[in-house]
């Protein structure tokens, strides 16, 4: 069994709440047709019931109907929902009026109804930029706890078992935050053995990487990672972390012993923790590009609840794939 596979059965055994907000968009509401013909996840669509089935019927979508319709016209949970927002953000100046006037925004109407409880998490951005994305999110669901920053991993699925677990890693921060202190750097190593264990099934083995290893190099960027990798075996003495490794003596067993013989973790790494995001974004796209790696994500990390953006250009498996592995980080 692909993993991909395995993360839809997993999903379809949860049943999660998945909301989609850009329900009217074409992508998204065939995707949400196929999530709920496959039982992949209990789908949630904003808009009237009615409106949005005259869209499903324009494609025979003939599932959509089963999905859960919230009409903010109508539903009489916005006032609960913009009770919290006023609760939340009234240090900011947010009132009853505006809060209901923003929760006409399906994006913020999304993120409220996770903070009640009312979803497990959401997926959107095939028809918002990024950042609208987490605007709402970072204002309301903000980040778990301990994690002051939000990254995100990508799961590389190499085409020979040579490396990782069976030919599979997880790397980040690829698409996030381009320089964390050490103190933010080790909160992402510890948000991704948490993503790892959650998605992948995998024990993560965590390699904290660099230009040097144990000691081979001098400088600040070094000392930075070697600090970063004491606080995540701080924070998360249940993981598997060490550094710094350079990328070979993480992944290299031959490499990793000579290098670091008293790592555990050297020459048998899984995951790959970059010390900047350049690295990292390099990193992914030259493994995905030059070894045909299947790149999947990226998977949004350290929010309190699973928060997942699309590309604009995705396509309708895109959304399919992101909802399995939103509701299999949502049971974490």
């Amino acid at each position: 069994m692909d993993l991909m596979t395995s993360i839809k059965a997993q999903a379809k055994l949860l049943q999660k709440r998945i909301v989609l907000p850009e329900s009217f968009e074409e992508r998204t509401l065939k995707a949400a047709n196929q999530i709920i013909e496959e039982e992949l996840a209990k789908v949630i669509l904003i808009g009237s019931k009615t409106a949005l089935m005259q869209e499903a019927d324009k494609f025979n979508l003939k599932h959509v109907e089963k999905a859960e319709f919230f009409d903010p016209d109508s539903d009489a949970r916005i006032d609960k929902y913009a009770d919290i927002m006023v609760e939340l953000r009234k240090a900011k100046g947010m009132t009853k009026e505006k809060a209901l006037r923003q929760l006409k925004d399906p994006l913020y109407l999304a993120t409220l109804m996770i903070k009640a409880g009312d979803a497990d998490g959401e997926v959107a951005g095939a028809d918002n930029a990024t950042g609208d994305v987490l605007r709402p999110a970072f204002q309301y669901v903000k980040t778990m706890p301990g994690i002051s920053v939000v990254s995100g991993a990508f799961i590389m699925i190499l085409p020979t078992n040579e490396y990782g677990e069976n030919g599979m890693m997880v790397f980040a921060d690829c698409a996030v935050h381009p320089d964390p202190t050490a103190e933010e750097l080790a909160e992402i190593a510890v948000a991704t053995a948490k993503t790892t264990k959650a998605i992948t099934g995998m024990e993560p083995r965590v390699a904290m990487l660099s230009f040097s290893t144990k000691g081979s190099a001098v400088h600040p960027m070094v000392d930075k990672v070697v600090k970063a990798t004491e606080i995540a075996q701080k924070m998360a003495p249940e993981f598997q972390f060490d550094g710094e490794l350079q990328a070979d003596a993480a992944i290299v067993e031959s490499i990793g012993k000579k290098k670091a013989p008293n790592s555990t973790i050297a020459g048998n790494a899984n995951v790959l923790v970059f010390p900047t995001l350049e690295t990292g974004n390099i990193a992914y796209k030259l493994v995905q590009r030059l070894a045909k790696a299947e790149a999947i994500g990226p998977i949004l990390q350290g929010m309190a609840a699973p928060i997942n953006d699309l590309s604009r250009g995705c396509s309708v498996e895109d959304i399919i794939s992101l909802v399995a592995i939103t509701a299999n980080q949502a049971n974490s």
